[in-house]
C-alpha cells in the first residue's frame, strides 16, 4: 500500500468517525441507550479513530522512508481490524444481531497484528 492510499484511508476512516460518532451521539443516542448499545456504539467510534490517526501517521512515516515496506502490512491489518471490528460492533448496535459480536475479537487479532508489524517494521528505525 502506498504512503497516499494508507493517508487517504486514514482521512476516510476519520470523516467516517465524525460523521458515524456525531448520528450516533444525538440522532440515534435514543435507541442506542434504548437497546443498551450506547456504549458499544462508542467503542467502535472511539477504536476507528484511534486507527484512523495511527494510519496517517504511518502513512506519513511511510512517505519519509519509503524503504520501510513492511507498513503496508501495518496499514491492511488495521484497516481489516477497522472494518471487522467497529463494523461488526456498528451493525450490532443497528441490528440486535448478538452473533455479530463474535466477528469483533477476529477485528480485535487483526488490530493487534497492526501494531505487532509495526513493531517489526521499526526495527528499520
Amino acid at each position: 500500500m502506498t504512503a497516499r492510499a494508507i493517508i487517504q484511508i486514514a482521512a476516510l476512516l476519520g470523516a467516517l468517525g465524525v460523521g458515524i460518532g456525531a448520528f450516533g451521539a444525538h440522532g440515534l443516542r435514543p435507541m442506542l441507550e434504548a437497546s443498551g448499545r450506547f456504549d458499544t456504539f462508542e467503542t467502535a467510534v472511539r477504536y476507528q479513530f484511534y486507527h484512523a490517526l495511527a494510519l496517517l501517521a504511518v502513512g506519513i512515516l511511510l512517505q519519509a522512508k519509503p524503504e520501510m515496506r513492511e507498513l503496508g502490512t501495518v496499514s491492511w491489518m488495521w484497516l481489516i481490524g477497522v472494518i471487522l471490528f467497529s463494523g461488526s460492533l456498528y451493525t450490532l448496535c443497528f441490528t440486535g444481531i448478538t452473533k455479530l459480536g463474535a466477528v469483533a475479537p477476529i477485528g480485535g487479532l487483526a488490530l493487534i497484528a497492526g501494531w505487532i508489524a509495526l513493531l517489526w517494521a521499526a526495527r528499520q528505525l
